[in-house]
């Protein structure tokens, strides 16, 4: 069933959905939303499982003419949605019309939106995902949406949800998105490459990031991290989150197109939960490390688990 036409396609406006998982020894990136909590909370507003396909908006909107009535939810960074040319709330679902046209303006905090529209995106899976892998052309449309695109929604509502009328969802679990982040890592699995001092200054610098910042990864410029001997490893795999460093000291946080495999010491990895945080950071931004351990980033990921879920008992009515 479509639903409706990219009259502008925007900077970067892709299908994702919650990534695709058990092929990164094919080299195959797990991909999906960059903020996978936005994401599902946005699939959650309209009564779609959490790993529906939504659009994952980058910066600079789109401009989307709706075919028919239905209802969508805006979670992530504030791009300025309007439809008609008014204000549009976020983070609550919003009936809209037939003929009724969504539109953003420029960006007021973070730099990634999720545009999640009741029934889902109806687009083919490929390998257990209706992610968009943008360099290798894989999910999705294969590509960022162009102009005179149609999109279209699955008509069976049987995999969705009853949506509570009376749920709004609550201030207090809208995230904050500023321009310094303080960025969770677990040490290793090369954190032995490198000098005590060079870990010190790991974890006691601030770094900034540089224009070379997409869906693969971000390259961070600030104090050198000094290698006890030198950079290069035998390639080993390189999960989403992964911070390398290369032989210049500068680090790079891997993202969730990132490689599935690297020859780069790697320092630390980023928790999950930091990952969706950093989905949301932009050029210019200030970047800093905390060491915590694998206990405690499996807690902090069980309480966000915990959070989605009372989200959803609240948000949604049993089918």
């Amino acid at each position: 069933m479509e639903v409706l036409e990219v009259l502008q396609p925007g900077a970067l406006t892709t299908i994702q959905d919650r990534g695709r998982y058990g092929y990164q020894q094919y080299g195959v990136s797990v991909s999906g939303a960059m903020d996978k909590f936005s994401l599902r909370v946005a699939n959650l507003l309209v009564g779609n499982d959490g790993g529906a396909a939504a659009l994952e908006i980058t910066v600079i909107g789109p401009k989307l003419k709706f075919l028919r009535e239905l209802q969508i939810a805006i979670t992530g960074g504030d791009l300025s949605p309007q439809i008609n040319a008014v204000q549009a709330p976020m983070w609550q679902a919003l009936d809209l019309k037939g003929g009724d046209v969504l539109s953003f303006g420029p960006p007021k905090s973070g730099c990634r939106a999720y545009l999640a529209i009741s029934g889902g995106i109806d687009i083919p899976l490929i390998m257990g995902s209706h992610s968009t892998h943008l360099l290798s052309k894989l999910g999705g449309l294969g590509r960022a949406l162009a102009k005179g695109d149609v999109l279209e929604v699955k008509e069976s509502k049987a995999s969705c949800f009853r949506l509570n009328p009376a749920y709004r969802f609550p201030p207090d679990l809208i995230p904050v998105y500023g321009k310094e982040w303080m960025v969770r890592v677990v040490p290793g699995p090369q954190s032995d490459y490198f000098t005590h001092r060079g870990i010190e200054t790991f974890l006691t610098s601030e770094y900034e990031i540089t224009p070379q910042a997409d869906r693969m990864g971000y390259r961070l410029k600030g104090p050198k991290i000094k290698h006890k001997l030198g950079a290069d490893i035998l390639t080993d795999a390189t999960p989403p989150g992964s911070v390398q460093v290369p032989g210049d000291g500068m680090p790079i946080i891997l993202l969730t197109d990132g490689q599935t495999t690297g020859g780069y010491s790697k320092i630390a990895v980023v928790i999950t939960i930091d990952q969706d945080r950093l989905g949301q950071a932009k050029p210019g931004d200030k970047v800093r490390f905390q060491k915590i351990s694998v206990v405690q980033a499996q807690r902090v990921l069980k309480e966000q688990e915990d959070q989605i879920q009372k989200i959803k008992r609240a948000a949604l009515l049993a089918v």
